[in-house]
């Protein structure tokens, strides 16, 4: 605990275990956006569904499965404990495992609502002056659509901050390693703690107020371009 009983071990394991999702649903987030955005996808709305899911699930039902999915009686988990000497469930690993699946609809879904709202004309004229596809996403379609891109970012990034239900399930609450300050607001209030869990909600607070102030000026961007 430091300066007015803010947890900032939690608070550094919350900002890696953000950083790193984010990180890592960017590239995968562009890749399955553009595709449901422009392609044909066998049982597209099935898929839809499936990324959408971790917004209408409970998080402790998510929580459940996954914990169950990266458990020591599952394969995976069994695989993982072979190949690193560790169980998948209750390590870092294992939480941003998690992270990046209950994340999966706050990444996927800007991304692909910004794609779709690209002009088709647009594209086709790119590929009519002899732009590669690669060459026309490069430098036609990600620089129009980056305002989703970013909005999707940032809600990732302050979603994966208040997080609590998947994480206590998945990652439990070990100091230094799982324990973010989602739990760690929730340690100090059973401990009656209100000074130190008020410092560490009011953090969590500007996180998200300034995550869904830059995500709808974002998408309101992109509306006046394409409104």
């Amino acid at each position: 605990m430091g300066a007015a009983g803010m947890d900032w071990q939690a608070f550094g394991v919350s900002l890696k275990l953000a950083g790193w999702t984010g990180l890592l649903l960017l590239p995968a987030g562009l890749i399955l956006a553009r595709t449901l955005a422009f392609h044909r996808v066998p049982a597209k709305g099935l898929v839809e569904a499936l990324v959408a899911a971790p917004l209408v699930l409970p998080p402790t039902v998510l929580g459940f499965y996954l914990l169950t999915a990266f458990g020591g009686n599952s394969a995976l988990g069994q695989a993982w404990t072979a190949a690193f000497g560790h169980p998948l469930a209750f390590s870092f690993a294992g939480l941003l495992a998690a992270s990046l699946i209950f994340n999966l609809p706050f990444a996927v879904q800007p991304m692909q609502r910004a794609f779709e709202a690209l002009p088709t004309d647009v594209r086709q004229a790119a590929w009519v002056s002899g732009l590669s596809p690669w060459r026309t996403f490069w430098r036609i379609e990600l620089p129009l659509a980056w305002p989703g891109v970013l909005s999707a970012m940032a809600l990732t990034f302050a979603h994966t901050m208040g997080e609590f239900g998947v994480v206590l399930m998945v990652g439990g609450s070990i100091p230094g390693e799982t324990r973010t300050l989602a739990l760690s607001i929730y340690d100090r209030v059973q401990a009656f703690d209100a000074r130190a869990a008020g410092a560490m909600s009011a953090v969590l607070l500007a996180f998200s107020l300034v995550a869904i102030a830059v995500a709808y000026g974002l998408t309101g961007r992109v509306g006046r371009r394409h409104g």
